[in-house]
C-alpha cells in the first residue's frame, strides 16, 4: 500500500514537473529574440536550450527513470524562466502578426 501511494505521489510530481517544462518551452520558442536581450536576459537560444535540458529531466523523470529528488533539476530552468524571465518580456507579446481588435463582421 505504501509502495502504491509513494508511486501515485512520484507519478503526480513527474506529471506537473513535465507540464510545467513543456509549457516554459514552448512560451520560449514563441517569444522574440529581441525581447531577451532588451531587457537583459540571456539570449533566446540559450534559454531555450536550458529549458530543453530541464525537458530532458522531466521526460526522463515521467518515464521513471530517474529519482524523483531529481525532479528538481527539471523544475529549476523552467522555474527561473517563469518567475524571472517570462514577467520581464511578456510586454514584448510572442512575435506573430497582430490580430485585429474588436468584433470582425
Amino acid at each position: 500500500m505504501l509502495n502504491l501511494i509513494r508511486w501515485l505521489v512520484s507519478s503526480a510530481v513527474s506529471l506537473v514537473v513535465l507540464v510545467a517544462a513543456v509549457i516554459a518551452i514552448i512560451d520560449a520558442a514563441r517569444r522574440p529574440e529581441r525581447a531577451f536581450t532588451s531587457e537583459g536576459k540571456w539570449t533566446k537560444p540559450i534559454w531555450l536550450l536550458v529549458l530543453g535540458a530541464g525537458l530532458l529531466f522531466a521526460v526522463l523523470g515521467a518515464l521513471g527513470m530517474i529519482q524523483i529528488v531529481l525532479n528538481i533539476v527539471a523544475i529549476g530552468p523552467a522555474a527561473v524562466y517563469w518567475y524571472g524571465v517570462r514577467p520581464a518580456i511578456k510586454p514584448y507579446g510572442t512575435g506573430g502578426t497582430r490580430r485585429p481588435q474588436g468584433p470582425q463582421w
